[in-house]
């Protein structure tokens, strides 16, 4: 008689996948509290958080700081290294060419995004830069989780605005 595994590798990662999309939806909040887009990242290493971002181009006055690249370089600078291999990076957001652009500089092995970007987004909206055969990198990718709240940050922070 066989047992059921009720713990597969398959479980546990979609436990850790919802429990790190959780900690990127606070920083987002936190972002749509400062003015900014709701977006939040968090790098994550082996089950550790390396790093976390939210969007802050506008109060930084820095168009590259969008939650995803200040993830990656406060990553990069705690572990002295521009190169995250082993890494998942989780995003509220589809990312945009630049912040996978800098993903794969970064190596990072895995990206987990919530909600697509349709005018943007560079993985599978206007763009799927993740499967051009150029790179020297393949940047393995998943999306959905927290989907449908991620979204429900971004309508009521731009019917806000309006």
């Amino acid at each position: 008689m066989t047992t059921m595994n009720h713990n597969s590798a398959a479980d546990l990662q979609a436990t850790a996948d919802l429990q790190w999309m959780q900690r990127a939806l606070v920083l987002a909040a936190q972002a749509a509290g400062q003015g900014e887009v709701p977006v939040g990242a968090v790098l994550v290493r082996n089950g550790e958080l390396l790093a976390e971002g939210y969007n802050q181009p506008i109060t930084t006055h820095d168009p590259t700081a969008h939650a995803e690249i200040v993830a990656l370089r406060t990553a990069a600078a705690a572990v002295g290294n521009y190169r995250l291999p082993d890494t998942t990076l989780y995003v509220t957001l589809e990312p945009c060419t630049m912040c996978i652009g800098a993903l794969i500089h970064a190596r990072v092995t895995r990206l987990v995004f919530a909600a697509r970007e349709p005018r943007a987004g560079a993985v599978c909206s206007a763009l799927q830069l993740c499967d051009h055969s150029g790179y020297n990198h393949k940047l393995a990718w998943s999306e959905g989780v927290l989907a449908v709240d991620s979204s429900a940050l971004l309508t009521a922070f731009f019917k806000a605005r309006r």
